[in-house]
């Protein structure tokens, strides 16, 4: 996946954009990751911080919205193209202010661009 898409939302995903996320649950492709706590979009890179609770140990994620496959707006669930060990090999997430780091935001880019993807239907 091209590192400018991982920061796009998927075809088919355009009710997501704009939408507020905060509080949805994240769920892997092997279980639930924690929930939204919040959405930044700083140099036009759109992610979500996603609160892990005790999974890792009250950790934090930087999750771009390019690896949502599926948003369920009755459900209130979100679900990601990635497993939760992937979700939790990416590069770490300690202060508010990485979500404005052009630096940290690229490797962050980078990390989940290079993963393995299925297919996502189109549409």
């Amino acid at each position: 996946m091209p590192t400018d898409s991982i920061w796009s939302y998927a075809p088919g995903l355009d009710h997501a954009r704009g939408a507020d996320l905060t509080g949805y649950t994240v769920v892997a492709s092997d279980g639930t990751a924690g929930h939204v706590d919040r959405q930044a979009g700083h140099h036009g890179m759109p992610h979500l911080v996603v609160d892990t609770g005790v999974w890792v140990f009250g950790r934090s994620l930087l999750v771009p919205v390019g690896v949502i496959t599926s948003v369920d707006t009755a459900g209130r669930k979100l679900t990601v193209s990635c497993t939760r060990a992937e979700l939790k090999a990416a590069p770490r997430f300690r202060t508010d202010s990485e979500t404005m780091d052009l630096v940290y935001l690229t490797a962050v880019g980078h990390y989940y661009s290079e993963l393995p993807r299925e297919e996502r239907p189109a549409g």
